[in-house]
């Protein structure tokens, strides 16, 4: 989905900054994003380090002077009851989904400070409400709508804007042998009133939206790509 979002805002013209801790997945959407004549930079990123924040706003800056939009894309997902669920698990699953955002948010504010910007949080329909056995999914990520609410009030002083979007069921790798398991998805999708996993460039389209001037009246808002899930 992160690949996702670089091509659809390399096709607008932006500049893009790619970060992943995956180097090879890193080196092919550098290639593809170069590839649609973009300028971009890659760069290996650990989400949950501070310090490999300050490196990678610190080398927006030098190569391109500012930044104008951070999406907060990065994630995982854990499957287990919550008394089931190792405190191990459950710091990796907030460290990466609420802790890396709160870092990242912290991390791009002074770049965009004079000018003012944007930033996209990447939730999920599980930070609306509760699912199963997906106790600390669920925590992480409505943690992360919650921080983006905060960090909107907190940010208007500077011009920034800041809001979450929550996917439902997208065609990822994460979910394809999900997908692709005969039944699997049947419970889910008995809950959404679109019976379709959507392709990440559904989401791309809202990031990009709330990443420009389009959503200029949107702050601290959270907005459900879940195909009517949220509304069932």
């Amino acid at each position: 989905m992160g690949r996702e979002h670089c091509l659809l805002f390399a096709e607008e013209g932006a500049v893009i900054i790619a970060t992943d801790i995956d180097e090879k997945g890193l080196d092919e959407t550098l290639r593809q994003v170069r590839k649609q004549g973009a300028e971009a930079l890659a760069m290996t990123h650990d989400v949950t380090s501070e310090s490999d924040w300050s490196a990678v706003v610190a080398a927006a800056v030098d190569q391109f002077g500012r930044v104008d939009v951070l999406v907060n894309n990065a994630g995982i997902a854990h499957t287990g009851r919550i008394n089931e669920t190792s405190l191990e698990d459950w710091q990796r699953v907030m460290n990466i989904n609420a802790t890396g955002p709160f870092l990242g948010i912290k991390a791009v504010t002074s770049a965009m400070r004079s000018g003012g910007g944007s930033i996209v949080n990447i939730s999920s329909v599980y930070g609306l409400f509760g699912g199963p056995q997906a106790g600390a999914y669920n925590a992480s990520k409505g943690a992360l709508k919650l921080l983006t609410k905060a960090a909107a009030v907190d940010l208007e002083t500077y011009g920034i804007r800041v809001n979450s979007v929550h996917p439902g069921l997208i065609a990822t790798s994460m979910t394809q042998e999900w997908i692709d398991t005969p039944g699997a998805m049947d419970p889910l999708l008995d809950r959404q009133i679109q019976r379709r996993a959507a392709h990440p460039r559904e989401v791309s389209q809202i990031v990009l939206m709330l990443a420009s001037d389009e959503s200029s009246f949107m702050t601290g808002a959270e907005v459900a790509v879940d195909g009517g899930m949220s509304a069932c």
